[in-house]
C-alpha cells in the first residue's frame, strides 16, 4: 500500500499528550470516524499480476570492515550456503569500498588468524584472495561491495543491499555521564551516510533517520532505516521508539546475546516496547503503525556463540528480488520477523487476521493475537493477548474495539542456535491497524 495511506488510516489524531497515556477523550467517536482498514498482507489479484513469492534475508552483519570476525566473502558465503536470497552487510559507519588491508594474525590472538586465512584459501583459492608482506607481517585486502556481488550475486537467487550501521550515541551530562548507544541501520543506500548529533536521544534518534530518509529524496530510490536493538546499553525507551517519525521499522528481535532483547526487572522487553510504542503512535502521536524486524547482527563466524548467523530474518513477499523491491514491500508491510517459524501465507483486514503456517513433522504451533483495545472511551489494557489458538491455520476476527492486532507465532521445536537457550522458533506478524 502507498506510504501515506498509513498516516491517511491512522484512527486517532494527536492529542497533545507529551508522554504516557493520560487523557484520551471521545476515543470511541474518534475512531468511529476515523475507521480505515489496512491491508498489510493482500494477494495481488488478476491475471495480470505478477507472481509474488516470500525471499528470505537478513539486514544487520557484520564483517571484518568493522567489528565483526570475518573476511565479507567468507560472512557472506553463511548466508548463501544458509539458503538467504538476500543479505545486507551493515558495517558500523562505512561502506565496503575503497582500499582495506587487514592484519593476519599468527598467533590467532586477533580478529583474522593465520587459520582462518587458510579457510579463505580452502573455500575460494589462493588466487582469489589478495596476500601482502609488510614489516608487520601479512596483510590480507578486504573485498569491496561490488567484488561480493561479482562473486556471490546471481538473479533470481541471491541479492546484496548495500547498506550501514550509522552508529551514534548520545553522552548524558552529571557527575556520572552515561553513553546511549542509538544505531540505526540504513537500507538500499547509496553512499556513506555520516553518524549525527543531538540534544537527547530522542532528538539524535530522529536526527539519524531523517538523514537516511533524505539520502533517500535525493537519489531518488526507496531506503529504508531500522532501529536496532533499543535495549543495548539501554540506550533507547519505549518512548523514543514511538516518537521514530522520520520512518518506522525497529528490531523486535536481534540475535547478538548482549542486546537484552528480553529486558530486565526495570526495561521492557522489545515485544512490550512495540505494544507501548504502537499504542502511543496510534493514539496520542497520531504517528501510525511500527514494523518489527528480526536480524542476526552477526559478529562471529567461527563457532563463537554471542552473534552468530541464523538466528533470525524476515520473509519479504516481493514480485522480484532487487533492492528497490524488496524496500518497497517492506514499506507496505509485505513481510514477517521469524527465529525459525515459516508462514504459507499471513493476510489481515476487517474481517479476520488469518494465517498459514508451514507443517513440521513432530512440532506444533500457538498463535497468540495481540493487541490494544478501546473499551467504552477509554484504553484497555497495552498489548493484551486477544485470543490464543493452536493449529496450523489461526484466526483472528476483529470483534471492532481493536486499536491494532499483532500476531505471534511460537513453535514447539526449541532454536537450535538459540539467542537464549530454552528458546523457540518463532514468527512475528506485523500489525494489522484499524
Amino acid at each position: 500500500m502507498a506510504e501515506d495511506t498509513e498516516s491517511a488510516c491512522t484512527p486517532l489524531i494527536a492529542a497533545g499528550v507529551a508522554s504516557g497515556y493520560e487523557a484520551y477523550p471521545m476515543i470511541r467517536s474518534l475512531l468511529a470516524v476515523s475507521s480505515c482498514a489496512l491491508l498489510w498482507f493482500a494477494l495481488v489479484a488478476g491475471e495480470s499480476a505478477p507472481e509474488l513469492r516470500w525471499w528470505k534475508g537478513n539486514t544487520h552483519t557484520h564483517t571484518l570492515w568493522s567489528d565483526g570476525r570475518a573476511a565479507p566473502e567468507w560472512a557472506a558465503k553463511q548466508y548463501v550456503d544458509g539458503g538467504y536470497d538476500f543479505l545486507v552487510l551493515s558495517d558500523h559507519n562505512t561502506l565496503q569500498e575503497g582500499e582495506r588491508w587487514f592484519p593476519i594474525s599468527e598467533d590467532g590472538s586477533k580478529r583474522l588468524s593465520a587459520k582462518e586465512f587458510d579457510g579463505l584459501v580452502a573455500a575460494f583459492g589462493a588466487e582469489a584472495i589478495d596476500v601482502r608482506e609488510t614489516e608487520s607481517g601479512r596483510e590480507m585486502r578486504l573485498l569491496t561491495l561490488p567484488e561480493l556481488r561479482g562473486r556471490f550475486e546471481s538473479a533470481g537467487e541471491f541479492l546484496f543491499i548495500q547498506g550501514e550501521e550509522v552508529t551514534s550515541h548520545f553522552r548524558s551530562e552529571g557527575e556520572k555521564p552515561v553513553n546511549y548507544p542509538v544505531h540505526i541501520n540504513a537500507i538500499n543506500i547509496d553512499d556513506y551516510i555520516a553518524p549525527r548529533g543531538g540534544t537527547s536521544v530522542g532528538d539524535l534518534l530522529n536526527k539519524s533517520l531523517q538523514a537516511i530518509t533524505a539520502h533517500g529524496e535525493e537519489t531518488g530510490r526507496p531506503v529504508l532505516a531500522h532501529l536496532n536493538h533499543p535495549n543495548f546499553g539501554w540506550g533507547v525507551t519505549w518512548q523514543d521508539v514511538a516518537r521514530m517519525g522520520a520512518d518506522h521499522f525497529f528490531e523486535v528481535y536481534n540475535g547478538h546475546r548482549g542486546v537484552r532483547n528480553k529486558g530486565d526487572a526495570n526495561h521492557l522487553s522489545t515485544e512490550s516496547i512495540w505494544d507501548q510504542a504502537m499504542t502511543l503512535r496510534l493514539t496520542a502521536l497520531g504517528l501510525g503503525p511500527l514494523y518489527g524486524v528480526a536480524t542476526d547482527d552477526a559478529h562471529d563466524y567461527y563457532g563463537g556463540l554471542t552473534s552468530m548467523t541464523g538466528r533470525g530474518w524476515i520473509m519479504v513477499r516481493s514480485d522480484k528480488l532487487d533492492g528497490d523491491s524488496i524496500v518497497r514491500a517492506m514499506r507496505a508491510g509485505e513481510f514477517y520477523a521469524s527465529s525459525g517459524v515459516t508462514l504459507n501465507e499471513i493476510q489481515a483486514d476487517d474481517d479476520a487476521y488469518s494465517l498459514s503456517i508451514r507443517a513440521q513433522e513432530g512440532v506444533t504451533f500457538v498463535t497468540r493475537f495481540v493487541g490494544t483495545r478501546i473499551i467504552d472511551g477509554s484504553l484497555g489494557p497495552v498489548g493484551e493477548t486477544l485470543a490464543e489458538q493452536a493449529g496450523l491455520e489461526p484466526v483472528y476476527k476483529p470483534k471492532g474495539d481493536e486499536l491494532y492486532v499483532r500476531a505471534v507465532v511460537t513453535s514447539s521445536s526449541l532454536h537450535p542456535n538459540p539467542y537464549a537457550e530454552g528458546d523457540h522458533e518463532m514468527a512475528w506478524g506485523q500489525p494489522w491497524v484499524r
